[in-house]
Order: structure tokens, then sequence, then C-alpha cells
């Protein structure tokens, strides 16, 4: 199948240009300012258009199991919703109970996406430590094409990674070519928090971001920057909500640390007078960790998309229907924790971000495509538009517009953190390896469609690892 799209306007990360782009068995095959159509080519008309890769959402959670319920969103409809919205990969995360296998659960994870509808792949938590944790990370690395690792400092009684673990863990990243990621907040303090909470009476949505405030987010980040540094391990630090998390990652890439940062659009966009919110449900709804928070980190979280130092826009998308979120309605601490967003990320960063003036057209390829595809390894197969690139192509209409709502969305989750937000610019045509997807409005997405994408480790050769490994020196490997 060939697919021509011409008269727009190709905008990456680095230029843009007037230009056709032609798509033959899933890759880009040809780019020049003119080109004609194969016989039997479908021609998109993009006049007017930006054409731009298709958007990376780096952090997402489909079907998780969490909190005693299952995320809603499986990965068909997970993957559907994003295809609507321009997001053609996603990163998921495999998450093993502590004392079970790594491995084991990756393959539970790979069974779950088979009915992807676009292309995906994993991030591998590490709960708990033992010898065979250290070799389940080699073999998930050597065989499976996964080159990063998750590691929560929250969730203490559950996933909480504790000091000793991120030490392991991140000096077995060091040795395999892995990034470590990591949730940051000091599971302890928010542990101890919620109980003060509750006891004092203190049980609706409300108590959330009293029991995680700023500087529970502050702490974990600076300890496992620090942590990094005194291995010499790269660190990516997921969902970024406050201005101290920020100055930490600032401070560490000024002194030359390879240190990555992600953001989410609700934590641009809303502050934490949701919570108050006399509605339980719509309060409760907006219950994700960490919470959002008061408006002066909207404004840094901003300046540091601006400045660099934040790389990269993600989800976390994590639905749960108002039902679920109901098993805490007499202890907050029981709310499951996640909000939806895969389908309304880049409109909403294109509106908020491009249409405000506060980042360029080029700016907004790279946080929410290019980077995520440069740090994870998977660049220029994703986050690109070149000869021999994936075909993953957004063609986005910068005059179309749509109003969110939990009624027309394509998400399983009957509610919307965008509810009522009118967003200019959307994607007109979503390709996912030259396929077409989504047209005008109609989605098309396939059941089982999605590819898994393997990430190569960040070191060329193996033997270079072995080098690595066995003289135990903490040498960073990651490139950006």
């Amino acid at each position: 199948m060939s697919v021509l799209i011409k008269g727009g306007t190709l905008v990456t990360d680095t230029q843009t240009m007037q230009s056709d782009l032609l798509c033959e068995e899933e890759k880009i095959v040809a780019i020049a300012p003119s080109l004609e159509a194969p016989s039997g080519a479908t021609v998109i008309d993009a006049s007017g258009q930006y054409v731009m890769p298709g958007g990376i959402d780096p952090h997402t959670h489909m079907q998780l199991p969490f909190m005693g319920t299952v995320a809603i969103e499986d990965f068909y409809s997970g993957t559907a919703a994003g295809l609507a919205g321009g997001t053609t990969s996603i990163i998921d995360f495999v998450i093993p109970e502590a004392g079970t296998s790594l491995l084991e659960n990756y393959h539970t994870w790979r069974g779950w996406a088979e009915k992807s509808a676009a292309d995906y792949s994993f991030h591998v938590a590490v709960t708990w430590w033992d010898d065979s944790v250290y070799e389940d990370m080699g073999t998930l690395v050597r065989d499976h094409g996964v080159n990063s690792f998750k590691h929560f400092m929250a969730y203490k009684g559950a996933m909480m990674a504790t000091d000793e673990i991120l030490v392991s863990s991140f000096e077995r990243c060091i040795e395999l070519g892995a990034i470590p990621t990591v949730h940051a907040e000091n599971g302890d303090l928010v542990y101890h928090l919620q109980q003060k909470l509750v006891a004092m009476g203190i049980t609706g949505p409300e108590g959330h971001p009293l029991s995680r405030p700023p500087e529970v987010e502050a702490e974990a980040a600076n300890r496992a920057i620090r942590i990094a540094e005194t291995l010499g391990a790269p660190i990516y630090i997921v969902h970024v909500s406050t201005r101290e998390a920020l100055e930490a990652i600032t401070r560490a890439r000024t002194n030359g640390q390879r240190v990555f940062g992600e953001c989410l659009p609700g934590h641009l966009l809303f502050d934490d007078s949701v919570y108050l919110n006399p509605d339980w449900e719509q309060a409760a709804g907006h219950v994700m960790s960490p919470p959002f928070r008061p408006k002066d980190n909207q404004r840094a979280l901003w300046k540091g998309l601006q400045s660099g130092n934040l790389q990269t826009t993600a989800t976390d998308h994590c639905a749960f229907c108002n039902e679920q979120k109901t098993m805490g309605h007499n202890n907050f601490t029981l709310i499951p924790n996640g909000t939806a967003g895969i389908e309304e990320r880049m409109s909403v960063m294109w509106q908020e971000g491009v249409g405000t003036g506060r980042i360029t057209m080029n700016e907004f390829v790279a946080i929410t495509s290019s980077n995520a595809a440069r740090i994870f390894n998977i660049y220029p197969k994703k986050g690109c538009l070149a000869v021999g690139s994936d075909a993953d192509i957004v063609v986005w209409d910068p005059e179309g517009s749509r109003t969110i709502s939990a009624k027309t969305h394509h998400s399983k989750v009957d509610f919307n953190i965008f509810e009522g937000m009118t967003v200019k610019g959307v994607p007109s045509h979503t390709l996912s390896r030259g396929r077409i997807f989504y047209k005008e409005g109609e989605l098309l997405a396939e059941e089982g469609y999605g590819n898994y994408i393997d990430r190569p480790p960040y070191a060329s050769y193996y033997d270079a690892l072995q080098k690595i490994a066995g003289s135990r020196e903490p040498k960073p490997i990651a490139r950006q």
C-alpha cells in the first residue's frame, strides 16, 4: 500500500519545509518538493496543514492491576484512542509484584498487548531485588529489547523501591546499557501523612494533595539524582510536577549530569483546587500521583519545557471509571490513582503551547515525539520524518478544533479531566507504519496491528558492556 501526502508543510524537531512525502511498505520512501503518486496510491491533500512525526507517549498504563482493581483501558482501546489523537506509539509498563519474576511478568504483559492497535514497547519495573532480578534484567535487555527499568519510590508496602534496590538496579542498568526511570515521591513520608490525615478525619479527595505535598517529590527527586550521580548512571524522572523537582533536575543538568525530565499536560494546566470540588466524583476523578499542584508550579513546568530541562510530555494514562474511584469513597487513600489523556495530549499541548506562543512547532514535535525516541533509543526509526523511518505520521490541521468530552472521546473511561475544553489544532489523518487509521474524524483502528518495538541498549556492542560490567567502574553510557 502506498500513501502520498501532498502539499503539506513538514515539521520535525529541527526543521520546517514545504514538501511531499511518500510511504510504501510501512516506511517513508521519498521526501521531495513535488512527488507523483504511484499507481493505486492513496493521496492525502495536506494543503494548509502540517505533516509531523506521530506522537510517542512514553508513559502509559493499559489494563494495569492496581489498588485492588484493574485500569479500565485495554491495549486496544487505549492505543486506538491514541491514534485518534495523533499518537502512534506508546511505552507502557510491566510492573511485577514483589517476589515475582520480571521475565514472567514481561511475557504476561506482552500477551495483553497483542491486541494493540499501535506500536508499543515496555519499561519494566524493579520492585524487589535478588539474584533472579539481576539475571532477568540482563535477559530483558539482551533478548527482549528492553532498555529502561522503572523504580517507584512511592507506594509503601506495594511496589516501593528502597534505596538499596535503587543502588543495585542502577548499577545493573549501567552494566547493561539501560536507563533507570523513577517515580519520585518519598513513600515513607506519604504513608505517614496519609495515616495522620485519616486519623484527623480528613477522608475526602482533598486529603490526597495534603498527603503528597511538593516536598515529598522534591526530596525523592534529589535523592534519586544523587544516587545516579554517585554511581554514574543516567536517569529519567517521570511526571515532574513541582518547581522544586525541576530545580533539582536543572542543577544536575547544569553540572553535566545526564538527567531527563517528563511532564504531563494535566500538571501544566490544572491546580490543586480540583480536589476541593463539592462534587465527590469530580474531585476523585482528578486523583493521581503526583497530584495537581498550586499554580506557581505550572509556570515553572512551562519554563522547564521552554529551557529544555524537561524533554518529554506523556500522559501516565491510567484510566479508572467513576465506579472504580468510589472504592475510596470514605478513605482517599483507597481511591485508585490515575487519569486518562492519551487522545488529548497532542491537541492540548498544541493549544496551550504553540497556540499561546510558549513553544514553537519544532519544540512541539520534540516534546511529543522526537525526544522520547532519542532518549529511549528508537530514533530515527520512530519520531522522525526521514527516508527509511517508520511511516508513523500525523497530518495536523492547525485550524481544526474539537471540544473534549467523555461523551465523545474514544477511551473506555467515563471521565475526562479536560472535559469541556475546546482545542484548536487537531489531527486530520494519523498513519501508523504507512496505514491510515484516523481520517477526518473517523477512527479506523485495527485490533492487533501494533508491533512490539525493540529498544536496543545504549552501548553499541555487548563486549563493551561486558568490559564495563567486569570492571564495575561507574560509567554513564546512555547517549542523548
